[in-house]
């Protein structure tokens, strides 16, 4: 089978070049974890957008990186076919070059984190109070296994 991945952009948001490589990326992800016939969709959007998410949903009015809102329902399509919505992934294009200048990465490398972060989440991992902080190892199982996706993937492009 495969995974159908939906991609879009907020409203009135620029679209970037790069749109169309979000797909074959997020399947190639989800495809190195093991996931096969998952929908999942990826919305780019503006702080302003991911902080009424934020402020709705976690109750933080503050702006984020990424979010992600896990489905969890399997369905069947029009050919029979069995699906596992997995979820939405919704990453603010405003915070990813803060975050990317603040990791010392490109902004190519902060968006594939991003992605693989929000995947893991959809398929649920968690990683508690600790966060990925600059110049420290990660200890927990979902971070570890990010930093591993992202090392195993690094030649991989979006940009």
């Amino acid at each position: 089978m495969a995974n159908r991945i939906l991609v879009d952009v907020e409203e009135n948001y620029p679209v970037p070049s790069w749109l169309d490589k979000i797909e074959p990326f997020t399947s190639r992800v989800l495809e190195k974890c093991g996931y096969d016939g998952q929908e999942v969709s990826v919305l780019f959007c503006s702080d302003s957008f991911i902080q009424n998410l934020n402020s709705e949903y976690r109750g933080i009015d503050s702006p984020t990186d990424v979010l992600s809102f896990e489905n969890g329902e399997t369905y069947s399509d029009e050919d029979g076919t069995q699906w596992f919505a997995a979820g939405d992934i919704v990453i603010s294009l405003d915070t990813l070059p803060k975050n990317a200048e603040y990791f010392e990465v490109d902004q190519e490398e902060e968006l594939k984190r991003l992605i693989v972060h929000g995947l893991l989440h959809l398929n649920g991992y968690d990683h508690g109070e600790e966060h990925v902080e600059k110049g420290k190892e990660p200890d927990c199982e979902m971070l570890v296994l990010q930093k591993k996706i992202m090392e195993e993937l690094k030649d991989e492009h979006i940009f």
